[in-house]
């Protein structure tokens, strides 16, 4: 018995065939396999396979994990990935912000057991928290790694829907729901975020039609002052989380909010860019910060 292989050329996916020779009595020729070798586990080719499965399935909070675990060294995926993660952890900074503030509304609203509305306010600014923060890393390697007037998106249009849950008012307005509902709301609710991420990045914000139109290939090169600008402002809304009336946590608000100053000036000055730094200032000036 001879084994023979083969390895194609190509970058990714290996193809290798296999062909087994008999040469004793009654030999039947050749039997040949082929197809795709899988990446290795634990490799960046590996998890970057994984980042647009779980896309796919529409859970971000896994694609993020796969995404952060390419990030972890330099490699030809980095670049992709990390563009790639900076949308994904700012939606779904978003879409936990959003929903710890209706959670927040419930609680007030339901004077007679607000407790478990607090519960939740607490934990979902806790996630919002860790997705600002790696949000705010991944946009500072973006500025100081990526100099070219396009940004690669190597992603396409994500599942979700731009409009509100019809839960969330139903939580915001105190009334109990299931674990079952809660979940649900949380999904939703993260789509939505990454889904409007997405559509700033490409310069469509509140424009789904537009963005999805833009992504129908899967890869989109996107103006690298137009993602920037909208990296600017979500930094600068999600800064907001660590005000004194939220998470009051003085040291992260000045992080992102001079992260944000950062990248503003990292692109053409307009009316936008110096409305949108005026907003910061005034909010560091009102917390007592400095930069």
């Amino acid at each position: 018995m001879v084994p023979q292989a083969w390895r194609s050329g190509r970058t990714g996916l290996d193809y290798r065939c296999v062909c087994v020779v008999d040469s004793g009595p009654g030999d039947r020729g050749h039997v040949c396999s082929s197809g795709p070798q899988l990446p290795q586990p634990g490799t960046p080719a590996f998890y970057w396979a994984a980042a647009k499965e779980t896309y796919r399935a529409g859970d971000f909070v896994k694609t993020s994990e796969n995404l952060q675990r390419i990030l972890v060294s330099e490699n030809e995926f980095s670049a992709r990935a990390r563009a790639w993660d900076a949308v994904i952890s700012s939606g779904l900074a978003q879409g936990y912000m959003e929903l710890a503030d209706a959670w927040e509304a419930g609680a007030r609203a339901n004077r007679l057991n607000p407790t478990p509305f607090r519960k939740q306010v607490s934990a979902l600014r806790a996630l919002a928290s860790a997705s600002a923060i790696q949000f705010t890393e991944d946009i500072h390697r973006v500025v100081e790694g990526n100099k070219d007037p396009k940004i690669l998106l190597a992603f396409a249009y994500p599942a979700g829907a731009p409009a509100v849950p019809v839960g969330l008012k139903k939580v915001a307005g105190g009334i109990p729901v299931q674990d079952s509902e809660r979940d649900l709301l949380q999904a939703a609710m993260l789509k939505r975020g990454v889904l409007l991420s997405v559509c700033a990045a490409v310069g469509s914000r509140d424009d789904a039609a537009g963005a999805q139109g833009k992504l129908v290939a899967g890869d989109f090169l996107a103006s690298r002052d137009v993602f920037l600008l909208a990296a600017a402002q979500s930094l600068s809304d999600e800064s907001e989380l660590f005000t004194g009336t939220k998470m009051d946590l003085p040291n992260r608000l000045k992080l992102l909010s001079e992260e944000a100053l950062k990248v503003l000036g990292a692109i053409p000055q307009s009316k936008e860019t110096k409305a949108l730094t005026a907003k910061i200032q005034a909010r560091l000036k009102k917390a007592r910060l400095s930069i």
